[in-house]
């Protein structure tokens, strides 16, 4: 698996906001992906040291169509802790 798949996209809600502020980015991940894959792919895409990662699989919620309940699909997410002095721009402003 090439590094830039493994990164779905960024986590920007209100609580991985504050989390930023102690140098961590939450990711969506593939399900395939391990910690060391992350790591990398984080390092290589952003250009950071990466100290620590932390890796969950989230639940799908129960989604409605119509009269049936339709289970969502599970996902991975991934917290990734920066070295101190490192951080990510793409996250800055938001």
């Amino acid at each position: 698996m090439h590094l830039y798949q493994i990164l779905r996209r960024p986590l920007i809600t209100e609580k991985h906001t504050i989390l930023q502020t102690q140098g961590k980015y939450a990711f969506e991940v593939v399900a395939e992906a391990s910690k060391p894959q992350i790591k990398q792919a984080v390092e290589k895409a952003f250009k950071v040291e990466v100290a620590a990662v932390n890796v969950m699989i989230v639940s799908g919620k129960r989604r409605s169509r119509g009269r049936r309940q339709l289970p969502a699909h599970p996902w991975k997410k991934a917290i990734v802790t920066l070295k101190p002095g490192d951080k990510i721009e793409f996250f800055e402003g938001v």
